[in-house]
C-alpha cells in the first residue's frame, strides 16, 4: 500500500514536536505499538480487516528505506497463530489474548537491559511511554512517528518516479538498431 503514502501525508494534521524527531531518535531502532499506530495513520483504522497487514508494509518498506531495525506489537492474535514474523529488518509480533502489546513491550524492554537506552519506543500510550522512561528508552509519539513514516515512504516514492519509464526515446531506437546492423 505504499501507494497511498503521499496521499496519507497531505490529509496528516498532527502538531510535531520537534524534540521527538530529534536526529538521535531517527537513528535508534523501534519497538512499536502497532494497534496504538494504526489509527494515527490517515486511511487506516483498526476496524479494517487488513489493518495489521497494510502497518506491515508500510513498516517493512520503511524499514528497508532506512535500513533501521524495528518490532512490531500487535495484540489479540488469535490462538494457534504465528507468535512472530521475521520480514527482515522488521519483526512482527502478535501476542496472545491474555496479555497486552502493551506488557509486550515493557517485557521486552526489561529483556534488553542496559541496551533499552539504545531503542526508541512508537506509542501514544502513557503507560507504554512510562515503561520506556522507566528502561531508559527514548520514546515518541505515534503521531510523531506517523510524521517520520510518511515521509519516508514519500522519498521511496520519489525515487521510483524517477525511474519508472523504462522506454527509449526514437533517437535511442534508431542508435541501437544502427549498432547491431538493422
Amino acid at each position: 500500500m505504499i501507494f497511498i503514502a503521499d496521499d496519507l501525508h497531505r490529509h496528516l494534521k498532527v502538531a510535531v514536536d520537534a524534540s521527538q524527531l530529534s536526529h538521535y531518535n531517527l537513528l535508534m531502532p523501534y519497538l512499536i505499538d502497532g494497534h496504538n499506530l494504526v489509527p494515527k495513520i490517515p486511511g487506516m483504522s483498526l476496524e479494517d480487516v487488513d489493518d495489521e497487514q497494510r502497518l506491515l508494509e508500510m513498516l517493512g518498506e520503511f524499514c528497508r528505506k532506512t535500513r533501521k531495525q524495528a518490532e512490531v506489537f500487535f495484540d489479540n492474535a488469535p490462538p494457534g497463530g504465528v507468535r512472530a514474523r521475521n520480514l527482515g529488518l522488521l519483526i512482527a509480533r502478535f501476542i496472545r489474548q491474555g496479555t497486552t502489546a502493551d506488557e509486550a513491550i515493557r517485557q521486552r524492554l526489561q529483556r534488553l537491559g542496559r541496551e533499552a537506552r539504545n531503542w526508541t519506543v512508537v506509542s501514544s500510550d502513557q503507560a507504554v511511554q512510562a515503561s520506556a522512561r522507566a528502561s531508559q528508552a527514548h520514546y515518541i509519539s505515534s503521531e510523531a512517528f506517523v510524521h517520520t513514516l510518511l515521509e519516508s515512504l514519500e522519498a521511496v516514492q520519489r525515487d521510483q518516479g524517477a525511474n519508472t519509464d523504462p522506454s527509449l526515446s526514437q533517437d535511442e531506437v534508431d542508435d541501437w538498431l544502427k549498432l547491431f546492423g538493422e
